[in-house]
C-alpha cells in the first residue's frame, strides 16, 4: 500500500527526513513514532501529496504520492483537527461528505453510519462550539472513516478522549481489520499502539532507526515505551 524508497526533505540547512526506504503491506496496521522533530509529520505530508521529495519516490498503492488520483482512497486525521464552531457535527461530516463526491440519500445514509460507528449519534445536530475535545475528536474519526478509505492516516486519534473513548477507537480500528483497510498511526500513547499496531518504525532525527514487527522489538517483560526510549536513547550515542 506504501512504499518510500531513499526519500530524502530538506527545509534549508535542517535534513527533516534522511533517505528513508520502507514498505507498508495491504490491510498492515503500522505506527510511525519517534520524538518531536523527528521527520514524522513530514513524512505524512508527504504521503498525503501536501510535501514532495527531494530525492526519491513515495508511492501509494502502486500511485505516486502527488497524484490526486493516489488520495482519492485516503482518509486522515489531523493531531490539531477543529471543526468551525458555527456547524453541527452533523453538517460537518455531510460537507465531508460532498468533498468524496457523496450527495443526497447516500451522504445522510453515510453520515447516519458514521455517527454510529464512533458514537456521535444523538450529539451529531448539536453545534461544535458545544463539543468537548474528545466528541471533536469523534467527529473527526469519523470524517476520516468516510467513505471507506483503503488507507486511513491517523495523527493522535485518542487526543483528547477518556478511557471509554480510548477503548471505542482501538475497537473502531479493530473492527476495519476485516475490510483489509492499511493504518498508519503516529500517537504518544504507547501502549494503545502496542495494543493496536502489527508494525513499528521509530525515527530519530530524520532515519529510521528500526523497523520491525512489535512482536519482534518488544520481548520479555518489556514495553513499547521502553523500547522506544532505548532506541531513541541508543540513536543519541
Amino acid at each position: 500500500m506504501i512504499s518510500l524508497n531513499a526519500v530524502t526533505k530538506r527545509f534549508g540547512s535542517i535534513t527533516a527526513v534522511d533517505a528513508v526506504s520502507y514498505t507498508v503491506e495491504k490491510g498492515e496496521y503500522f505506527a510511525l513514532l519517534g520524538p518531536n522533530g523527528a521527520g514524522k509529520t513530514t513524512i505524512v505530508r508527504m504521503l498525503l501529496g501536501l510535501s514532495f521529495p527531494d530525492t526519491g519516490t513515495v508511492m501509494i498503492d502502486g500511485l505516486a504520492a502527488n497524484d490526486p488520483s493516489a488520495r482519492k482512497g485516503i482518509g486522515y486525521l489531523a493531531e490539531q483537527h477543529r471543526i468551525p464552531p458555527y456547524l453541527s457535527g452533523r453538517e460537518y461530516l455531510l460537507r465531508h461528505c460532498g468533498l468524496i463526491g457523496m450527495s443526497g440519500a447516500d451522504a445522510k445514509k453515510e453520515v447516519e453510519r458514521i455517527c454510529e460507528v464512533v458514537g456521535m449519534r444523538g450529539r451529531d445536530r448539536q453545534k461544535a462550539s458545544t463539543y468537548s475535545k474528545g466528541m471533536v475528536q469523534r467527529i473527526g474519526l469519523g470524517a476520516a472513516m468516510m467513505g471507506k478509505p483503503k488507507l486511513l492516516i491517523l495523527d493522535e486519534p485518542v487526543s483528547g478522549l477518556d478511557p471509554l473513548g480510548i477503548r471505542d477507537v482501538r475497537k473502531i480500528l479493530e473492527d476495519m481489520r476485516q475490510d483489509k483497510v492499511t493504518i498508519v498511526l503516529n500517537s504518544h500513547l504507547l501502549s494503545e499502539v502496542e495494543k493496536t499496531c502489527d508494525t513499528v518504525a521509530i525515527m530519530h532525527k530524520g532515519k529510521i532507526v528500526v523497523k520491525d514487527s512489535i512482536r519482534a522489538i518488544v520481548k520479555d517483560n518489556e514495553t513499547l515505551e521502553q523500547v522506544f526510549i532505548r532506541y531513541v536513547e541508543h540513536a543519541h550515542e
